[in-house]
């Protein structure tokens, strides 16, 4: 069984402990590690702080979509409206 590191406890006992899956737990301690983690010596995955600038940029790129094809509706529709007038 994997341990924690804190007086040989393993990840089923915490779990246990805490009444919580033993899968949760190793995702915390998976997730404690990339935030601490060296760089250049890190396990594939984001960040705490990069997951929340990922989810901040998603959002700021979705709002700015959505501006964009209220535009290009908008001129779709000035421009119908300009060949009628001619």
């Amino acid at each position: 069984m994997p341990r924690t590191g804190v007086e040989n406890t393993t990840l089923a006992e915490v779990a246990a402990d805490f009444g919580l899956h033993e899968g949760t737990i190793r995702k915390w301690v998976r997730q404690s590690e990339l935030d601490a983690g060296n760089p250049n010596d890190r396990k594939p995955g984001l960040s705490t702080d990069e997951k929340d600038e990922l989810g901040t940029l998603r959002r700021r790129n979705r709002a700015l979509e959505q501006e964009l094809e209220v535009m290009r509706r908008a001129a779709a529709y000035f421009g119908q409206a300009q060949i009628r007038s001619k």
